[in-house]
């Protein structure tokens, strides 16, 4: 029987590693929740990147992690949805947030990895 996989986005870890965040108590129920129910939690490379440029990569919960690094598949597809959302850039606005390059290649590795079923990131 397989696992249950979940990708989880920088913005998760950025809840999740500030308690004075207010989401912080969701990000970390959904976490144990992740724990207790035996998913495997996968983090990209490219969200690793992400969360360095403010934080440190010991402050991630690597031991609990599946790191999968960005690859030629993903760097393929990740032009595919990029190619979509800079054609119809000024529709793919989610509430105040428009979609960043890295979120297209994270929707690509998401996408690729057959054992990921799951995305978590915070909408805003």
């Amino acid at each position: 029987m397989t696992r249950n996989a979940v990708m989880l986005d920088t913005s998760f870890f950025l809840r999740f590693l500030n308690v004075n965040d207010p989401l912080f108590s969701n990000a970390d129920g959904y976490y144990r929740y992740f724990l207790d129910h035996e998913f495997d939690m996968v983090i990209s490379t490219i969200s690793i990147a992400e969360y360095c440029v403010r934080g440190d990569i010991n402050e991630l919960p690597l031991r609990h992690l599946k790191i999968i690094p960005f690859n030629v598949n993903h760097a393929k597809k990740a032009g595919e949805f990029a190619r979509v959302v800079f054609q119809n850039k000024d529709e793919l606005k989610l509430s105040q947030r428009s979609i960043i390059p890295n979120d297209t290649k994270l929707f690509a590795q998401a996408d690729v990895e057959s054992s990921v079923q799951y995305y978590l990131v915070d909408p805003y």
